[in-house]
């Protein structure tokens, strides 16, 4: 579904990725956790479009994406979550649900279906989405995303802000959302959440992969744990 081979990227003459690889295959969860600044928001960016690469390859579906438009990634039925949900906040949540599925032709359909999976959107449905709460934003982001009846979701940090509920909300509906078919490439922080829902998992550190693997080794990894997990990791889990 996704193939990252030596890529390179950046901004101005500072190299951000340095060589990094990796793929999704159909139907997995794939998380990419690291710390911030790590590179994780640059390489989304490079897979979409919104940054050019300097070098190395990309394929989307088996197909060169190195220098597609940003408009492609959705042709080839792909579609980003941005860090920090940037939602049209003058718009109500319907306005935002239906500029999602601007190109689907059974938009009013998946609409439907994303109000039946997040029945807090229907009852504000005629509500203007920045005076939602961060919670209700997250779930608009991601409505918004599922109306385009993605086969591949990129997630940037769903879990950001959001109280410790509610991310276990986001994370719930990332593995439904492989149940039903959708492949999830996520992006994320929050390594005890991303961890515990992905297949597999890669770690990101100054712009290198420098492990890769099933994510509940991952998950035991001493390294892992003493960089990623937090001094809380066994309580929470426990």
């Amino acid at each position: 579904m996704l193939k990252v081979r030596n890529l390179r990227c950046g901004y101005g003459s500072l190299e951000v990725l340095k060589g990094a690889s990796l793929h999704v295959s159909p139907g997995e969860i794939v998380t990419l956790i690291g710390a911030n600044g790590a590179g994780k928001s640059t390489l989304l960016r490079a897979v979409v479009g919104l940054l050019r690469p300097w070098g190395g390859e990309l394929t989307v579906n088996g197909r060169n994406s190195m220098r597609q438009p940003v408009w492609r990634g959705i042709d080839r039925a792909m579609v980003l979550v941005p860090e920090g949900r940037q939602l049209f906040a003058d718009m109500t949540v319907m306005e935002n649900l239906i500029i999602g599925g601007y190109h689907n032709r059974q938009r009013d359909r998946e609409i439907e279906a994303v109000l039946e999976r997040f029945p807090r959107l229907r009852e504000r449905a005629s509500q203007v989405a920045g005076t939602l709460s961060g919670g209700e934003q997250q779930m608009l982001a991601i409505g918004r995303a599922l109306v385009a009846r993605p086969k591949l979701l990129l997630l940037d940090e769903p879990s950001m802000g959001l109280a410790p509920l509610l991310v276990k909300e986001v994370f719930k509906v990332v593995r439904e959302l492989k149940d039903e078919g959708v492949t999830v490439f996520l992006v994320e922080q929050n390594a005890v959440g991303a961890l515990e829902v992905a297949d597999r998992a890669y770690v990101l550190e100054t712009g290198e992969i420098i492990l890769e693997g099933i994510a509940s080794d991952l998950m035991s990894n001493p390294e892992v744990k003493r960089a990623y997990l937090g001094k809380g990791y066994k309580e929470v889990w426990e």
